[in-house]
């Protein structure tokens, strides 16, 4: 309550005083299963969010279809606008037009029946330049399935800037949400704030209409084969892929923060919102924790605060080490933690190593990771005949 008080404040502030207006959160509810997480999330986190964008339907790289049913009662009693998603695999390359029309239309004739403010459907659809005249050609044959009152939003890659159809594409739709996160190689990152600004400046050139700009809150893990190609990628849901040959990637939510602050203090034309995602619960790991979601969704600066600590055990000489983020902003665990006193061994564990330099013992990271506001991390034990003095280092 405090959070939305501040947020409602400072909107009132902002519109007296002349300084930029927030822009608006959407938030894409990306989760398979509506689980009890799911719903509290929805409801706890709705006041900072303008409108939801949920999966739908899906479209698989075989053409296969499915649909997805969520908490329809979640949804209404949020009383926010909601956005059908309907993803087409990218890498599809053909499709039968008049039955991916039905199955949308199908999903359109559902969606309307529920007791929720329907706003439309969105298309996410991540093609190769070369099939965009055969997907604005789907669109146009969609719109009329429409009602007055529904919008039709399509997402966009910056690699379709160059393309001289791209116009053409956006001219169907009411709006666009370009996508600046995960749309270049893993090794590049998760997002690059520089050059995500030149695609929104150069995005901005092609559409005279209000559109959004997708942005992360999230983490991915990335592994490769021997080939140094890419083997899977985990976000949302878990693979069975082993965690050796891969690499944790994290859109840092004080990076995020500064990078809004950018956009608002110098909005590119029509940029109306931001789009999420995805809507951060308690089961799903990889994404923020809702103290950090929740501060970036109401401007709220972040307070980052890490430290670690060797707490006695039973063992008068043994002590246990962790790290605890007592701030509000989700913080990639530290590189190094030096270990200062008289010890006779010790040992690391949930992603850290034992290792000796010259001044002693340290606790090395073996692998990239978070720990989220408000969570404590053990990361190894010492026996030493008195308390160790410890410190982060990088």
């Amino acid at each position: 309550m405090v959070r939305i008080a501040w947020l409602l404040a400072a909107a009132a502030m902002a519109a007296c005083s002349g300084t930029p207006t927030p822009l608006a959160n959407d938030a894409y509810v990306w989760q398979r299963q509506w689980t009890p997480s799911l719903v509290s999330a929805l409801t706890n986190d709705g006041p900072s969010v303008r409108a939801w964008r949920v999966l739908a339907g899906e479209m698989d790289v075989r053409g296969q279809w499915r649909v997805f049913t969520p908490d329809w009662r979640a949804l209404a009693a949020s009383g926010k606008p909601v956005m059908a998603v309907v993803r087409i695999e990218g890498q599809l390359q053909q499709w039968d037009e008049a039955a991916l029309l039905a199955d949308v239309q199908a999903v359109l004739a559902v969606w309307r029946q529920q007791k929720l403010v329907f706003a439309g459907v969105e298309i996410d659809h991540d093609c190769a330049t070369s099939r965009l005249p055969a997907y604005a050609h789907f669109l146009q044959a969609l719109r009329p399935s429409l009602l007055a009152h529904e919008q039709l939003s399509v997402t966009a890659l910056p690699t379709w800037l160059v393309s001289p159809d791209l116009d053409g594409l956006l001219a169907q739709a009411d709006e666009a949400v370009l996508q600046v996160h995960a749309v270049q190689s893993p090794r590049a990152g998760l997002f690059n704030p520089d050059q995500a600004r030149a695609w929104l400046t150069v995005f901005a050139r092609h559409t005279s209409k209000s559109w959004r700009v997708a942005l992360p809150a999230y983490g991915t893990r990335v592994s490769w084969d021997e080939q140094g190609r890419v083997a899977s990628i985990e976000s949302e849901r878990p693979t069975l892929v082993g965690t050796e040959g891969s690499s944790e990637l994290f859109a840092d939510p004080r990076a995020m923060q500064r990078f809004v602050a950018s956009l608002e203090q110098r909005a590119p034309d029509k940029l109306a919102g931001i789009a999420w995602f995805r809507l951060p619960t308690g089961d799903d790991t990889r994404a923020w924790s809702e103290t950090s979601w929740l501060a970036v969704l109401g401007r709220v600066p972040l307070q980052a605060s890490l430290k670690v600590v060797a707490s006695i055990t039973d063992d008068s000489r043994r002590y246990d080490v962790r790290l605890i983020n007592d701030g509000d902003a989700d913080l990639p665990l530290p590189p190094l933690i030096h270990i200062d006193g008289s010890c006779m061994a010790a040992d690391g564990i949930n992603g850290y190593a034992l290792e000796r330099g010259e001044r002693g013992f340290y606790l090395q990271r073996t692998r990239v990771g978070v720990l989220r506001a408000g969570r404590q991390l053990a990361v190894g034990w010492l026996r030493c005949d008195e308390a160790p003095a410890l410190r982060l280092g990088s």
